[in-house]
């Protein structure tokens, strides 16, 4: 939920209100979900804190809008779009767009699997896509830089946690390594999803009620393929060199942590893949 505290800086005049909006994304990514919560009601947080003085905004949003064909995606876009455009009408208002890749949490949807001496379930090779993680505490601490330090106003900021970018693959090699058993994979063809899209957006076109289920196989083919990585505008391509690092947790402590300790805090619920 957006929250209202106060910060001294010189840029952002002597004294602040500054709202952090943590609007969780829609949870399920539905069609019409995402425009409720990820445009209008973080609009709504938006004209709530300026109505209160707030003279600075940071907005938590996602690095996968780089390549929006989600319609979440289009959501935050639109209001970034909206939230720089107030900044530029109005000299005493300033934002940091914070755009994290994948949670440690957005990861672990395995691990009792792995632990349980079950299939690690990957699309294609495992080799598709990667993500340099970030934990909560270091996103959250990212964030308090963005009140505290003058080189984050006005700025969209993509941010990853510390360390290499790391594929499915080497993600499931990792948690069986930690609970000290032989790696066993499935490894699921891509084109199965492509083929399951197919037929949900042909019945879209005579149900239209299913509109959501086409998304949600959408959201799922776009997570198996697309890295959360900075997308190089100049060669197309994602790139692990190009996105930022940022704390100290690792994923391999995460993932220790919930073998022993389980997710307890940290589960996905309906946005839980496996």
């Amino acid at each position: 939920m957006p929250s209202l505290f106060t910060h001294q800086s010189p840029k952002l005049t002597k004294h602040v209100s500054v709202l952090s909006s943590s609007i969780k994304s829609s949870r399920t990514g539905g069609v019409k979900d995402s425009w409720k919560i990820d445009y209008e009601a973080t609009k709504n947080s938006l004209v709530a804190g300026k109505n209160f003085g707030a003279s600075h905004f940071v907005l938590l949003s996602a690095i996968c809008v780089q390549k929006p064909l989600l319609e979440f995606q289009r959501a935050k876009l639109k209001f970034e779009a909206e939230l720089m455009k107030e900044a530029e009408g109005d000299d005493g208002f300033t934002y940091s767009i914070v755009r994290p890749t994948a949670f440690f949490k957005s990861l672990g949807g395995q691990v009792d699997l792995v632990k349980d001496g079950k299939l690690y379930v990957m699309f294609g090779d495992g080799k598709l896509c990667a993500c340099k993680p970030i934990s909560e505490q270091d996103l959250a601490s990212f964030i308090a830089d963005c009140v505290l330090k003058e080189d984050k106003i006005n700025q969209i900021l993509p941010i990853g946690g510390p360390g290499k970018a790391w594929t499915p693959l080497e993600q499931g090699e990792m948690l069986f390594k930690l609970v000290g058993k032989e790696p066993k994979f499935l490894k699921v063809p891509i084109g199965i999803m492509d083929f399951a899209i197919g037929i949900l957006d042909f019945l879209v076109k005579i149900f239209p009620s299913m509109e959501d289920a086409a998304e949600f196989g959408k959201i799922g083919r776009y997570y198996a393929a697309e890295s959360m990585l900075i997308l190089d505008p100049e060669t197309g391509e994602y790139s692990a060199e190009k996105t930022p690092s940022y704390g100290t947790d690792t994923l391999e402590e995460f993932f220790a942590r919930v073998l022993r300790e389980g997710m307890a805090g940290q589960e996905l619920g309906e946005q839980s893949i496996f």
